[in-house]
């Protein structure tokens, strides 16, 4: 009798263990999360870094499962997905929102922002912040924690076959662009010739003498190889990009409250170990063609922000920046 008891407690303590057991893989969660970047890559490796602190925030009650080198498909493809729920979060620029709201084109001018603490407070703006609600009400897709929060590029600069020390260094200059009227018309008011040429096309054109110049983050020069033809690199800051991660918001709306700090907490996270990832990637590539013959240097930004300006505030008077842009980028100066 004392051992039917014994045994009858134990199976008992196994049953409620296999209950709680249940429970908790009931209430685990897997999301998809969509990218563009290669696993290797310094992209590839924050949004690892990302997948893994949610899953220790959470104690493993969510899980990221990163699908990488558009596995999921192209921005159309995945966008429709992020939209029915399929895909959870997609890692890329907030430019791509433009589809519901054309405003969000905006967030990266070039050269109208005195540097990355300026287009920071811009990208926080009630103006930008309201592009991204009515974006949420139309498409029901929305950011995770702050905009700015991962940087991509980590800066932008451009590589010359020709010494660009100057702003007078500008005029003339074979400058290869993406089928972009604002950066063309803008490169073009600085004095560049700009010539539109696909981006496989830059190393060969280069080379050819078609152009002289292009312009790029400074994580794809050595990548691209853009320093065997033209060994002289200048940091710019044309303007600032960062990486945004797009969440179907009823995924997110449906997590419990302590998971949504967690999930926020380990988006932060990701953004501090991508700062001093991407900065100290680019320090290493710089090096390494620096070796290789290549040149580094700074041309002032303010000047080229200065003479952009005329140019934008001629769109403004023509009507065709969105209303508030010009005054909240001013707004924001300081």
């Amino acid at each position: 009798m004392k051992f039917k008891k014994t045994f009858a407690a134990a199976m008992a303590a196994v049953s409620a263990l296999l209950v709680v057991s249940s429970v908790n893989t009931a209430s685990a969660e897997t999301w998809r999360m969509a990218t563009k970047m290669p696993t290797d890559s310094p992209e590839g490796k924050v949004f690892s870094y990302f997948a893994d602190q949610v899953k220790k925030e959470t104690d493993g009650k969510l899980t990221i499962t990163v699908f990488p080198n558009e596995q999921l498909g192209k921005e159309d493809a995945v966008l429709e997905q992020l939209q029915s729920g399929i895909i959870n979060i997609y890692a890329e620029g907030f430019p791509f929102m433009r589809k519901w709201v054309p405003e969000l084109q905006w967030i990266e001018p070039p050269f109208i922002f005195d540097g990355f603490d300026h287009w920071a407070r811009f990208m926080h703006s009630d103006l930008v912040t309201g592009w991204f609600k009515e974006a949420a009400e139309k498409s029901g897709i929305i950011p995770l924690g702050s905009p700015t929060e991962i940087l991509r590029g980590p800066y932008r600069v451009m590589v010359s076959n020709k010494p660009v020390n100057s702003i007078e260094d500008l005029k003339g200059l074979k400058l290869r662009m993406h089928n972009a009227k604002l950066n063309a018309e803008v490169w073009s008011t600085l004095g560049a010739e700009v010539i539109t040429l696909p981006w496989s096309d830059v190393y060969s054109a280069i080379s050819k003498g078609i152009v002289n110049a292009v312009n790029s983050p400074m994580a794809l020069v050595e990548s691209m190889r853009f320093n065997e033809v033209a060994p002289y690199i200048i940091r710019n800051d044309e303007y600032w990009q960062s990486v945004g991660f797009m969440m179907n918001q009823k995924s997110y709306e449906a997590l419990d409250e302590t998971t949504k700090e967690q999930v926020l907490k380990a988006y932060k996270a990701t953004g501090e170990y991508s700062k001093k990832l991407m900065n100290d990637a680019a320090d290493a590539s710089l090096e390494r063609m620096k070796a290789k013959g290549a040149s580094f240097s700074v041309i002032d930004t303010a000047k080229l922000v200065q003479m952009a300006a005329p140019y934008y505030q001629g769109l403004a008077d023509a009507g065709k920046l969105p209303e508030g842009l010009l005054e909240t980028v001013n707004a924001t100066r300081k």
